[in-house]
This record gives structure tokens, C-alpha cells and sequence, in this order.
């Protein structure tokens, strides 16, 4: 449809405008799957050996529905494409005695490290460690995504950060 009074044009489907080019040839897309979440409270001394998912219990918006804060905070794609998913953990008293820390967003057919830590290097834990990054997933329709954090050893004292995030948007 074209609106002469705001020079504006929408595509509608299923009764919904799925996107309005604008008078300034600005494009939106309100139905597009778009998220940000962020941890609800603070994860307390993660465990060590094994993997520890990040539970994203905030939805700071979820523009499609498809991100899942509880149990764990995990988008699931609503239909095939390549999603760019972003990460941010800040994570606060790591132990120096741990091998290395590990962190990744888990998909359904990949596991992609954001980074890896080695403790070692420092004279005693520290205080705080926080690092993003992101990743271009291809992901299919019901494919999950999560991000995940490994401690290598070490005494169980690590928390995650409610200033951590995880983010994604469908690019095409």
C-alpha cells in the first residue's frame, strides 16, 4: 500500500505490516526476528570442568518472539538464514588456577569460540574479565542458539556478570 499523506509504503501480510519504506527511503521491518537479552541476576560460582550455559533471563526486546529467557536464554531461529549473533560475558573473580576459561555461542550445527582465557598469565585471580564478540550463524528454522562459558579446572568460585548481554537479528 502507498500512503500519499506520508509518502510512505507498506507491505502487509497476514494482516500485519512486515515493512514500511519511509519518505526518506528509511526501510523497517517490525516483524524481522531481532533480541537482546541480558542475565536477570548474577550466575554464582559457575562450575568448573564441564560446560556452564549463560542464562539470559532479561528480555530487553524481542522483536519476534523467538528468544526463550527461561530456563536458560536461548533464541531459536524461526526460519532459515544467516543471523548475526552477538556476546558480551563479564565475568567476575576468576581463579588463576584454572587452565584457561573458554567462551562460545553454541548453535545447533556449530560451536563458535568467542575467545579464550589463560589465567595463568596473572599473579593472583582477578578481579573481573569481561570481552564480546560476534559471529555470522547460518542457522535453520528451529535451529537453537545459546552461549556457553568452560573453566578449565580450578576452584568454583567464577560469576557472570547481569552486565553481560546476547544479542542477534536475521540478516538475510
Amino acid at each position: 500500500t502507498y500512503d500519499h499523506g506520508s509518502n510512505a509504503m507498506s507491505v502487509v501480510t497476514n494482516a500485519a505490516t512486515a515493512m514500511t519504506i519511509d519518505s526518506t527511503g528509511a526501510v523497517t521491518k517490525p516483524l524481522q526476528p531481532a533480541f537482546y537479552a541480558t542475565p536477570s541476576s548474577a550466575q554464582n560460582n559457575i562450575a568448573s570442568g564441564g560446560w556452564v550455559t549463560v542464562v539470559f533471563g532479561t528480555e530487553v526486546f524481542d522483536q519476534n518472539s523467538d528468544f526463550a529467557p527461561s530456563p536458560h536464554g536461548i533464541f531459536t531461529a524461526p526460519v532459515t538464514g544467516k543471523y548475526l549473533l552477538s556476546a558480551w560475558v563479564y565475568m567476575h573473580n576468576l581463579d588463576s588456577a584454572a587452565n584457561s576459561y573458554e567462551v562460545q555461542i553454541t548453535t545447533s550445527n556449530r560451536n563458535q569460540g568467542l575467545y579464550t582465557i589463560d589465567p595463568g598469565v596473572w599473579s593472583g585471580d582477578s578481579p573481573y574479565y569481561g570481552k564480546g564478540a560476534t559471529m555470522l550463524a547460518d542457522m535453520d528454522a528451529s535451529d537453537t542458539a545459546s552461549v556457553r562459558v568452560y573453566q578449565d579446572a580450578g576452584s568454583d568460585q567464577t560469576d557472570i556478570n547481569t552486565t553481560s548481554y546476547f544479542s542477534g537479528v536475521l540478516i538475510c
